[in-house]
Parts: structure tokens; sequence; C-alpha cells
């Protein structure tokens, strides 16, 4: 198996709005946290602090820069905390796909001369339609 030499060309889709159009001009997956130690450390202890890991993951926000057109920000309104299979392609065409929901839609500053940009924050929830514990899956 190979690295990726390349990020071009990553896309995010959304279960909900397949046709929304928002491209994509930087991507950022989720990435995954243990969630910190469990603190083990007992007055038995002669040297060091002891710890364990906990059991559960979780996956930290994704995100992106998009251009857009404003003519979708109905599209992008009506998709914001709303909890939908979210899968990130990568450019070899392997899939990252989660359960989440967009949190944020910022533009940025409007300027002559330059494209309209906005940035996403995407929260992976885990829960699938029936709010089932749904496990990231990479295909």
């Amino acid at each position: 198996m190979a690295e990726m030499q390349d990020g071009f060309s990553t896309t995010i889709s959304y279960a909900e709005d397949s046709s929304v159009v928002m491209s994509e001009i930087s991507v950022t997956p989720p990435g995954v946290s243990g969630g910190g130690a469990i603190d083990q450390t007992t007055m038995g202890n002669t040297t060091y602090r002891t710890q364990a890991p906990k059991s559960l993951k979780s996956l930290s926000d994704a995100g992106a820069t998009v251009s857009y057109d404003p003519a979708v920000l109905t599209e992008i309104l009506a998709m914001v905390n709303v909890n939908q299979l979210i899968t990130i392609t990568f450019p070899d065409s392997q899939t990252w796909a989660f359960y989440g929901w967009i949190d944020e839609f910022t533009p940025g500053e409007l300027v002559e001369g330059q494209r309209p940009t906005a940035t996403l924050k995407i929260i992976p929830s885990q829960l699938n339609g029936s709010d089932v514990e749904t496990a990231p899956l990479l295909g």
C-alpha cells in the first residue's frame, strides 16, 4: 500500500442532499481520539504515576473550506444540525464514511475579484438514522 502523494482531489458528499453545490478547496477529515488516560495511580505506586487507556473512541471534528454560490444557501441551511451519512472521498477513491452533521457554515469575507468561500465545521455523531452507534467505515 502506497502513501497518498497529493491531497487533490478530496471531496465530501452528504446523504441528505447529494446535489448541493459546494466545491471543496481544502478538506480536513476527522481524527480519532482515545479520550485521554484514566489515572490508575494509588498510594501503592513507588516511582511512577500509572494510567490506562479508555475503552471508547471519538472522532474529532472534520471541516472544509469551500467555494459556493449564494443560490444554494437554502439547501445548506436545511442540512445544518441534520444527522446524516457524510462521506469523504480521497484522491485514490478510498472513502471514509461516518454519521454526523454540519454544525457551522461560516461565509468568508466577500471581496471584489474573489470567489465567495466559506468554512464548514462537521461534527461526527456516530449515530445512524435509528440512533444506533455506528463505527466509521473505510471503504
